[in-house]
């Protein structure tokens, strides 16, 4: 019975440890990522089964995250794609930089709508969840823009 009091003692001990030190932390800001979307949209698709998106997230936390999938009711699967040298690739995550940005554009990184179950018009909203490694999940209404939109000109 004297060996179970000390155990159980030492146990809340090393909790009431444990739990200052994390305390000590959880104030700070910036020993996670804090994430938002911006400049999100999608070029009126011109195929009937394949779109292209663009966004930037971005991190004013301390920490780096992952964006590790997309996914959207329009469409039967989202995939992410670096460009690099006029070269496209599939990407299975893309890392978020603490105090930085992940841009997703025409001509580099972007998200592509396969097997679109609509083909979304200009003016509609189209409704994306993008997951990370570590933090919660975003969800994005992303306007559709007309086929020739360059967001630099708002054309």
């Amino acid at each position: 019975m004297r060996r179970a009091v000390l155990t159980a003692a030492a146990l809340a001990g090393a909790l009431a440890l444990a739990g200052c030190g994390t305390g000590s932390g959880s104030g700070s800001s910036s020993a996670k990522a804090e994430l938002s979307v911006r400049s999100s949209y999608m070029p009126q698709p011109v195929s009937a089964d394949m779109a292209a998106g663009f966004l930037t997230i971005t991190n004013r936390g301390g920490a780096k995250d992952e964006l590790t999938s997309v996914t959207s009711d329009v469409a039967g699967q989202v995939t992410m794609h670096s460009t690099v040298g006029g070269a496209m690739a599939e990407k299975t995550s893309f890392a978020v930089p603490a105090h930085g940005q992940l841009v997703f554009k025409s001509g580099g990184n972007h998200l592509m709508f396969e097997k679109l179950k609509r083909r979304p018009e200009q003016g509609q909203k189209v409704t994306l969840k993008l997951t990370f490694a570590k933090s919660g999940p975003l969800t994005v209404e992303m306007p559709v823009e007309s086929a020739t939109y360059n967001p630099s000109t708002g054309h």
